[in-house]
């Protein structure tokens, strides 16, 4: 059986057995990772094509050890002026053993405790949103564009995720954190604005 999974923006085919490299996943080395977003499942003439993921497929995998990928040189150069610039760059990487393909989700093992898991964009939204969710009821949305560096259009998406209070950004979890970077396309934005310092201020009127 193979399968087609989506991590770090990327699609990857793989099978039980098989050793992928990824960009990194929040978890130590000899830790289970479950993937939930499957794109595509197949065992011999038989493929399902998800729409757009197969519905209680998972894929486990066990982090084998982090990586960095080889080096990238970027030169710039201006012609007939005195302009140079040359920038290194090595590529964070996980390397991941594929130990097993579910079509049902019945053989994912344990979740252990500092395991990253790999969930459809839906099931990452409600994580967030289920941990703060009394903290919104009991005070209603708040207007997130008081955040640096946060307008319409991102408070729009934030909420669609299901964080519409400064109390919700506040509680985040690093985990939570990393995947509503992921989902909403904002790699690094809550540390380099400073969105949970501002939303623990904001929440507590200080």
């Amino acid at each position: 059986m193979f399968a087609v999974i989506k991590t770090g923006g990327k699609q990857y085919k793989v099978a039980e057995g098989d050793t992928i490299v990824v960009e990194k996943l929040n978890a130590e080395a000899g830790k289970d990772v479950v993937f939930d977003t499957v794109l595509m499942l197949g065992e011999g003439a038989n493929v399902t094509v998800g729409a757009p993921l197969v519905v209680g497929a998972a894929v486990t995998g066990e982090i084998a050890e982090h990586t960095r990928g080889d080096k990238v040189i970027t030169r710039k150069k201006r012609q007939r002026q005195t302009y140079r610039r040359t920038i290194g760059h090595k590529q964070h990487l996980t390397v991941v053993k594929i130990t097993g393909i579910s079509a049902d989700g019945s053989k994912k093992p344990a979740k252990k405790a500092a395991a990253k898991t790999e969930t459809a964009p839906k099931a990452e939204a409600a994580a967030p949103a289920a941990a703060a969710a009394p903290v919104a009821a009991a005070e209603g949305a708040d207007n997130l564009k008081k955040l640096t560096g946060i307008g319409p259009a991102l408070e729009k998406k934030l909420n669609g995720a299901g964080i519409t209070t400064f109390a919700q950004i506040a509680a985040l979890t690093d985990a939570q954190i990393a995947d509503l970077e992921e989902q909403l396309s904002l790699a690094g934005r809550f540390a380099k604005d400073g969105w949970v310092e501002q939303a623990k201020e904001l929440a507590t009127g200080a």
